[in-house]
């Protein structure tokens, strides 16, 4: 079967032949965890020269070069890697026939590539031409706590402030905080700023308007870094287009999927867990009408990353044809 065949049709035939690009950095490892306990086994490592050779969860990691992601033995790629560098390589497996789904932000905001939480928008997956992008580890939360009320009640403006962990900086933060005395522990906000704003604030107020299908969605964010290893947390203030009282607010969110209802969510509490936890659900007595406050946490390196790249394979891979 020809690469051209197979683009549209990962794994069809064979068992699906998987590529993790970015395989020792902060998100590769549980990738590589997450697809070995949901039965993947045709898997394949691949990170920098100087990583290549390593042994990784029983693998050797690979070079990951341009004649390697286009040789035409992978059906899917998953990216964790820098934006440059994923505009580099990225097309490249997809020259090889693999759907590439993309963590950097390389490729979210452009126009004809999806961005795509399952549980929110999934179906715009099936609408790719090669590359799916995967969205910010706080934007996927927060849609997946968006959804479900904006379906039920209309969402009309959104405010947040985001806690984040070290882990969404990278392994080098990782072991940075590591290190660090706990004394030292401070606020950061270490994204590049434009003079009004942090480029993070821009991208949740632009993912979550193309993620939602809002384009003209009010959305403020004010986003800090925060010395917790794993798990972020976000504030949010929403208002809505009709009623809504924290008990609706409760029940909507406890039948959304991956949404889990808390007392008080926590970024401990998220480590390790699939689900985004959402509880101080109240109401915002500074709106002046339909404002409800929440708190949610999520583990960043999972649901916010390496899990909702793997549920969007996940979902091309069930509508793949039947070989005859």
């Amino acid at each position: 079967m020809s690469t051209s065949d197979r683009r549209h049709n990962p794994g069809v035939g064979r068992e699906v032949a998987i590529g993790v690009v970015g395989a020792t950095g902060a998100v590769g490892p549980v990738t590589l965890e997450l697809l070995r306990e949901r039965g993947y086994q045709n898997l394949r490592a691949f990170a920098s020269a100087r990583s290549a050779g390593k042994q990784l969860d029983g693998l050797t990691v690979e070079e990951a070069t341009p004649e390697a992601l286009s040789a035409g033995d992978l059906d899917v790629c998953l990216f964790s890697i820098g934006t440059a560098a994923s505009r580099e390589l990225v097309p490249h497996a997809v020259r090889g026939g693999a759907v590439a789904i993309d963590k950097s932000s390389a490729y979210r905001l452009q126009d004809g590539i999806p961005l795509v939480v399952p549980e929110v928008n999934g179906a715009r997956a099936l609408e790719h031409d090669g590359i799916v992008a995967n969205p910010n580890c706080a934007s996927i939360p927060l849609t997946c706590v968006l959804k479900p009320l904006h379906d039920a009640v209309g969402v009309a403006r959104v405010r947040l402030a985001t806690y984040q962990a070290a882990s969404g900086a990278g392994t080098e933060r990782m072991e940075r905080l590591r290190a660090q005395d706990p004394a030292e522990g401070d606020l950061e906000m270490d994204w590049e700023f434009d003079g009004e704003e942090f480029d993070e604030e821009a991208k949740l107020r632009a993912e979550t308007r193309k993620i939602l299908e809002l384009p003209e969605l009010p959305v403020s964010a004010t986003c800090v870094r925060v010395p917790v290893m794993i798990g972020h947390a976000e504030s949010v203030w929403i208002e809505t287009e009709e009623p809504l009282s924290p008990d609706q607010a409760r029940r909507l969110l406890a039948a959304a999927p991956s949404v889990r209802v808390e007392d008080i969510p926590s970024a401990r509490g998220a480590a390790g867990e699939d689900e985004v936890l959402v509880g101080r659900i109240r109401p915002d007595r500074a709106a002046e009408d339909n404002g409800i406050a929440l708190f949610l946490a999520c583990d960043n390196l999972r649901k916010g990353a390496a899990l909702n790249a793997i549920q969007i394979a996940e979902l091309l891979l069930a509508r793949r044809p039947v070989a005859v």
